[in-house]
């Protein structure tokens, strides 16, 4: 006996696949085992024969032999059809397959809900018993420190000219104009949707937006007129009103006034496009202002509203480009989200609230996506480093940050290249490997798969 208990005395490995038995405890009458401490799993057919994380599966989209979206399959078909050459592979992310034969063609109704936001945009899409694709993008930030870094350089390159012609009032922006870092957040909501609505026969589709009242948020008791006064009205110039604002005293010492008087300090720097709105502007005595920019100090900004911004803004565009594509886009809002989130007790977060604006409520769950937007093109300019010349990247190369390498047989995900293309970097590597000896390279465009 005691041989056994050493011998049995492991678990099964999860990966392996498990025979069905009747040792699971509800079987044996004095509910426990014949010897103690042995471990045994339960391999009724209740289980999951095929162990997964959580349970969950990332379905597979499918195309009939026509080119129909059909409804999705789980991997395992997905692998079946494909190793019995019944299918072909159209796309990697989101993995795509086409049937290599005729089919019933049969849809079920599917319904797509949005979450859009400022940083992270959830996604869903349901149908009355599951939930079939589900996931979260987050959102690329740097597009206005890119395009600031753009403009340095060609301010550069243009006072270098020996001439140039003389331009005037030459520019003009196009109708519906919106800033670049805005309508890139727009174009990405507009086109996560159009990607998985190519291969998914979605019938409707379901919005959250929201209205925010940003002059309330700043000051919960406007009402009537004071909406048209603005926030300096009755107040003798700017610094009157930060004087009332800070109750007379300094924002780096907290200090009342003093005989040398106030300093109007810039809390972005207006060479980083600090503006002079009162909001970006604090009041210090001379001495503290002189202290803060001789030790580098920095000031605690104030509140800002770009995310309640975006949504004000975007709502409307992201509409119509829905409707472009379906039709007829179904509206909600936040609260109704929020109501329906607690009664079905599904936790907060992006892809649950897109999959409750979906009409999820007790269906089957799938495994989150998560997808990250990504720069298409890594045009970096080499910063001055000690004992190195800046030298300026005058080509795209065919590698990007984030794309899927093989090297090895062994897949990597890219951070860069160097030595003017003939290495590329890695994740979780500090070894960098040379171009020509990468096997295989798939390329992603803004969306990134992880």
């Amino acid at each position: 006996m005691q041989k056994l208990k050493q011998r049995r005395k492991t678990n099964t490995p999860t990966s392996a696949s498990q025979a069905r038995g009747n040792c699971d405890l509800q079987l044996n009458k004095d509910q426990s085992l014949s010897v103690a401490s042995l471990k045994t799993c339960s391999n009724n057919p209740e289980v999951n024969q095929r162990q997964r994380g959580g349970g969950l599966n990332v379905n597979v989209l499918v195309l009939s032999i026509e080119g129909k979206k059909l409804m999705p399959c789980k991997p395992a078909k997905a692998r079946k059809l494909l190793a019995a050459g019944k299918a072909k592979v159209v796309r990697q992310f989101p993995f795509v397959i086409q049937l290599n034969f005729e089919c019933e063609n049969q849809v079920q109704e599917i319904t797509g809900g949005m979450d859009k936001g400022y940083k992270h945009i959830g996604f869903s899409f349901v149908t009355e018993k599951k939930e079939l694709v589900s996931g979260e993008v987050t959102l690329d930030s740097k597009t206005k420190d890119r395009l600031t870094e753009k403009r340095m350089y060609r301010r550069g390159r243009r006072n270098k000219l020996w001439y140039r012609k003389p331009r005037f009032l030459n520019r003009k922006k196009k109708e519906n104009w919106l800033p670049p870092s805005t309508q890139r957040r727009i174009d990405a909501h507009v086109r996560l949707f159009e990607i998985y609505c190519k291969y998914l026969p979605v019938s409707k589709v379901n919005l959250e937006i929201a209205n925010f009242d940003i002059q309330k948020m700043n000051n919960s008791e406007i009402s009537g007129t004071d909406y048209q006064q603005g926030s300096l009205y009755g107040y003798e110039n700017t610094k009157a009103y930060i004087l009332e604002r800070e109750n007379g005293k300094c924002q780096l010492c907290e200090k009342g006034f003093d005989k040398n008087g106030w300093h109007l300090h810039h809390i972005i720097e207006r060479s980083n496009s600090g503006s002079n709105n009162p909001t970006n502007l604090a009041l210090l005595h001379k001495d503290c202002h002189k202290k803060l920019h001789k030790k580098g100090l920095k000031l605690k900004k104030n509140r800002e509203y770009k995310g309640s911004t975006f949504m004000n803004i975007s709502k409307n565009f992201i509409i119509n480009g829905l409707q472009e594509q379906f039709g007829e886009v179904n509206l909600t809002y936040g609260y109704i989200t929020k109501v329906k989130r607690i009664e079905n007790n599904i936790e907060k977060t992006h892809a649950n609230d897109a999959f409750v604006i979906a009409g999820g409520t007790t269906q089957e769950r799938c495994k989150q996506t998560t997808i990250i937007q990504k720069h298409r093109n890594n045009r970096a300019i080499q910063l001055n480093r000690n004992g190195f010349y800046p030298s300026i990247r005058k080509q795209r190369y065919g590698i990007q940050p984030k794309d899927l390498v093989w090297i090895d047989g062994k897949k990597h995900k890219a951070v860069g290249i160097q030595n003017k293309g003939a290495y590329v970097k890695v994740e979780n590597s500090k070894k960098v490997f040379a171009t020509k000896n990468i096997e295989k390279i798939f390329n992603f465009g803004s969306f990134a798969y992880n």
